[in-house]
C-alpha cells in the first residue's frame, strides 16, 4: 500500500487560521485550539498581571522583565503559543519588531484546561527544555495547582506543587509573594 506524503505546514498554514483558533507548529504538525475558555482566560489573566505589575513595571517589585501574553515563539522550526512568557531585560533589551520572539523565554507558564494540557505536557515542555529555558510553570484552574520547575542538566526537576490559597513565591519570582487562590475564578 503506498503512504501518501505528508503535506509540508507553513506559517501560512497558520495565518489562514480562523480567529478564534490558536495555531501551533510543533514538530512538523499544525496543532490548533480554540480561545481560551473563562476561567483558563482569568487564571492567565490575574497571573499575568501580578508578574507583569512587579516584574514587567517594577510596581511593588523588582522589575527587569518583559512578561508577554500568549506570545509567538519560533525557535527550532517549532512555532509555540504559551499563555505567558517572560524574558529578562538583560537578555532582551528591547521587544523585536517582528510580531514574534526567536529568542527563548527566561520562564514561560502554561495554564492547563482538558482540550490542551496534553499537548502542554508531552509536546511543548520537551521543546521548552531543549530550548533552555530555565523556568516553566503550570497552572491548572480545575484542580487549583501551580507546578513550578527548573530546567536541570536539561531535564525538568518539579520544585512544588502549590494548591489553593497557597502562597506563591516562587522561581524566578520570588521578590513578591500573592496567593495563588487569586488566579480562581
Amino acid at each position: 500500500m503506498a503512504q501518501t506524503a505528508k503535506r509540508h505546514v507553513t506559517y501560512e498554514d497558520i495565518l489562514n487560521l480562523p480567529e478564534n483558533l490558536v495555531g501551533e507548529i510543533i514538530g512538523g504538525a499544525l496543532y490548533t485550539q480554540p480561545r481560551p475558555a473563562p476561567k483558563h482566560a482569568w487564571s492567565h489573566s490575574v497571573l499575568g498581571g501580578s508578574l507583569g505589575e512587579a516584574y514587567g513595571w517594577g510596581s511593588g517589585g523588582p522589575g527587569g522583565w518583559w512578561i508577554i501574553d500568549e506570545p509567538e515563539l519560533h525557535i527550532g522550526g517549532d512555532i509555540l503559543v504559551p499563555d505567558l512568557a517572560g524574558w529578562r531585560r538583560e537578555r532582551m533589551p528591547a521587544l523585536p519588531e517582528t510580531a514574534w520572539f526567536e529568542l527563548a523565554p527566561d520562564w514561560v507558564c502554561e495554564v492547563l484546561s482538558p482540550s490542551t494540557a496534553r499537548i502542554d505536557r508531552s509536546l511543548k515542555m520537551p521543546r521548552y527544555a531543549r530550548w533552555g529555558m530555565p523556568h516553566l510553570w503550570l497552572v491548572d484552574p480545575s484542580l487549583r495547582t501551580l507546578e513550578v520547575y527548573a530546567l536541570e542538566q536539561g531535564r525538568w526537576c518539579v520544585l512544588t506543587t502549590l494548591k489553593d490559597d497557597d502562597p506563591v513565591r516562587q522561581p524566578p519570582f520570588e521578590a513578591v509573594e500573592f496567593p495563588l487562590d487569586r488566579l480562581w475564578a
